[in-house]
């Protein structure tokens, strides 16, 4: 088992993300389908498991592999995966409230949601600092290199933005309650200004260095995070800010979801077709199965909440109907990525570290045919 963590990185909480989105998302369709809210949350509890099995691997890692632990927070391919931790352990926290508390009972999914939220809250700060500083300071990066992946650490405090809402109305009224909340409309907007700043990066790189390569193609889903728990978490704060603050300022979060989450979904939408017809192109050239196809779940069901909260803020039927179509796509996508992780789990594949590059043999002269004779 020592061994077999070696090369197990951040990436893998990707896995968790992405569950964790399938039953939260699951909890805001806006139809009613027997059974389905039974199946939320087992898929949350499996969300759960995983994190706990994941956290565990991890602790392996880290006290056994020390050097290569290292190698990946100073590797800028990596690093930036170490959001994913964040972003797992508030996903999950959010889905005990969210349906974990049918099962768990509304005090235990409150505290565990308070527990995973606060941890993932305080390593989503750091990532959101320390990694960008590494990429400045230690890491040596051209334009070149750009990916979505640089997004992950910098998206972390918005999902704790669109999560941390849910225990609001569970603190004591007054001071606590409204500092929650705003708190959360802080983590928002610091996440938001420093997405606006790294994605034209981004997407220069797309424009004017080709396609990304294949195994990278798929995280090309990931700009759809912020997107989409952006317009998530301005509806949230809507759905509490009556009674929370002041009258005039919780209106002004009911304007807020519309006119900010309008147009964002918009162009949430339009990158959606960019990314899907890159996929669709790497997959004509071979594109094969990696842990990045995992990027095609938590930014989808980001997508899904937040198409819900549009629903729910405007009362239009077509978001009613964009969120049934993106859960359909999300539920595709986790059941594909699940069965070909489980696939390369057991064959070992996806554990395996890096192949060694090919050693060309050395060429045979004259001289040395020579030489061997005598």
């Amino acid at each position: 088992m020592v061994t077999a963590v070696r090369h197990l990185g951040p990436n893998w909480y990707a896995a968790v993300m992405g569950t964790a989105a399938v039953a939260t998302a699951g909890a805001v369709l806006p139809v009613h389908v027997p059974g389905l809210r039974t199946a939320c949350a087992a898929v949350w509890a499996l969300s759960l498991a995983l994190l706990l099995t994941l956290l565990g691997a991890r602790a392996l890692h880290w006290s056994h592999h020390r050097d290569q632990a290292r190698a990946h927070l100073l590797d800028p391919a990596t690093a930036p995966f170490y959001g994913c931790l964040s972003m797992a352990l508030t996903a999950v926290g959010g889905g005990a409230v969210t349906v974990g508390r049918d099962w768990l009972g509304t005090g235990a999914a409150v505290a565990l949601d308070a527990v995973l939220f606060g941890a993932g809250t305080v390593v989503g700060l750091t990532a959101a600092v320390a990694v960008p500083y590494l990429m400045a300071v230690r890491h040596r990066i051209e334009p070149a290199q750009a990916t979505p992946v640089w997004l992950l650490p910098l998206v972390a405090p918005m999902v704790s933005a669109a999560l941390g809402p849910l225990l609001v109305p569970h603190l004591p009224p007054g001071q606590a309650r409204e500092t929650l909340l705003l708190a959360c409309v802080t983590m928002f907007g610091l996440s938001l200004l420093a997405t606006l700043l790294m994605l034209p990066l981004v997407f220069a790189r797309l424009i004017t260095g080709g396609p990304l390569p294949l195994v990278l193609t798929p995280s090309l889903f990931l700009v759809l995070g912020p997107l989409g728990q952006s317009t998530t978490a301005v509806g949230v704060f809507a759905d509490v800010a009556p009674g929370m603050v002041p009258t005039p300022y919780s209106a002004g979060f009911g304007v807020l979801a519309v006119l900010y989450g309008v147009p964002v979904m918009g162009f949430a939408l339009l990158w959606f077709g960019l990314a899907t017809a890159h996929v669709l192109r790497a997959r004509r050239h071979g594109m094969g199965f990696a842990m990045t196809w995992w990027a095609f779940t938590f930014p989808v069901g980001t997508c899904v909440t937040g198409a819900a909260a549009l629903a729910r803020h405007t009362g239009l039927v077509v978001y009613d109907w964009l969120t049934l179509v993106l859960y359909g796509v999300l539920v595709g996508a986790w059941a594909v990525a699940a069965v070909c992780t489980a696939r390369g789990l057991l064959s070992g594949a996806l554990l395996a570290g890096p192949r060694p590059a090919p050693v060309a043999p050395r060429p045979v002269t004259g001289r040395t045919r020579s030489d061997a004779v005598r």
